[in-house]
């Protein structure tokens, strides 16, 4: 599709700059039909047109070339919320996905955009950490899959004592085949039960060396944990109500890489804070491309303060979180 000869009403042809608005609404058309699976009338309603421009839309998005095995969005970071939100928060870059139609979970939609923007930004030879969770999840089973490479995949985090539907093991093994890289895993556990313990196994040699990792790391893809009622930590049993409601009433919104943030992007001093085996604050504000995937709306809170924290260089959220960090 070039920008000269798209024509979205009979017998019209767009000028440039019409153009760059109108592939920003059929990237957006194309995501809710062949993405989400939506209809055509469904689509109709939401953006407010009728189910022929709909339709006629979808036509030249195929005759075109413009939906291929993906669906690319070539306004990319030129859209006005992602604008926005690099100017505010003094990002690099912010990625902005379609919030889905009907299912609230964005985890999918944000971690495949993250596998994208890793595989075109990741050196060759370069080394990205990981955290755990469900966006991560999602990234390590869209990533295209590439071989040959001298890259290395770090786990930040221990792993889980119980088994759950995402676990950070399998996210760094996932991760580490797609890009054909050599995997090193904090072999202990996420948590454990009280601070001097924590910090004989951070002395310890496997684990002191992969932490040692941390700083020189050339990419980081962070995920976001909240603290709402619907945080996976309590559907999946991470940590026990009495845990989560002594942490918000610490004042913390959630956490990145095990550090618990308040709503200004400070850190909270919580007894779980000193039983968690993850890396030095300082250490991961050192990492070089630090790339935080979250969205939904109940993540709102512990996102702003990931930014406000400077805790990421690259933000990949959907559209109605990057409304609510606009406001306020």
């Amino acid at each position: 599709m070039t920008t000269s000869n798209l024509k979205l009403r009979d017998g019209e042809t767009d000028n440039a700059d019409t153009i760059l608005e109108d592939r920003v609404l059929v990237a957006r058309i194309c995501w809710y039909y062949f993405k989400e699976g939506q209809t055509q009338e469904a689509i109709s309603q939401r953006l407010n047109m009728t189910r022929k421009r709909v339709n006629r839309i979808l036509g030249l998005a195929r005759e075109s070339g413009f939906v291929q095995i993906t669906i690319t969005d070539p306004a990319g970071q030129r859209t006005k919320l992602e604008a926005e939100l690099a100017a505010r928060y003094g990002l690099m870059q912010a990625i902005v996905v379609p919030t889905p139609m009907t299912d609230p979970d964005v985890r999918s939609f944000l971690g495949a955009a993250a596998a994208n923007y890793v595989a075109e930004r990741l050196p060759a030879d370069g080394s990205l950490g990981i955290t755990w969770g469900g966006t991560i999840n999602a990234a390590a089973q869209n990533l295209r899959p590439r071989q040959g490479q001298n890259t290395k995949v770090v786990l930040l985090c221990g792993g889980l004592a119980e088994s759950a539907p995402i676990n950070p093991y399998d996210n760094a093994a996932m991760i580490a085949r797609a890009l054909g890289a050599r995997c090193y895993y904090l072999t202990a556990p996420m948590f454990v039960d009280d601070a001097a313990f924590r910090d004989l196994i951070v002395d310890s040699e496997p684990v002191r060396s992969v932490l040692a990792m941390v700083p020189s790391l050339d990419m980081a893809l962070l995920s976001a944990i909240d603290l709402s009622e619907q945080s996976k930590v309590l559907e999946y049993n991470v940590i026990s109500r009495k845990t989560w409601t002594s942490l918000r009433a610490a004042g913390a919104v959630g956490d990145i890489c095990g550090h618990y943030l308040d709503r200004r992007g400070k850190r909270v001093d919580h007894p779980l804070s000193r039983r968690t085996i993850n890396p030095p604050w300082d250490h991961i504000h050192r990492i070089k491309h630090r790339v935080l995937a979250a969205g939904g709306l109940q993540k709102v809170a512990i996102i702003r303060a990931a930014l406000l924290a400077g805790l990421c260089h690259v933000l990949v959220t959907d559209e109605n979180a990057a409304e609510k960090l606009l406001i306020g």
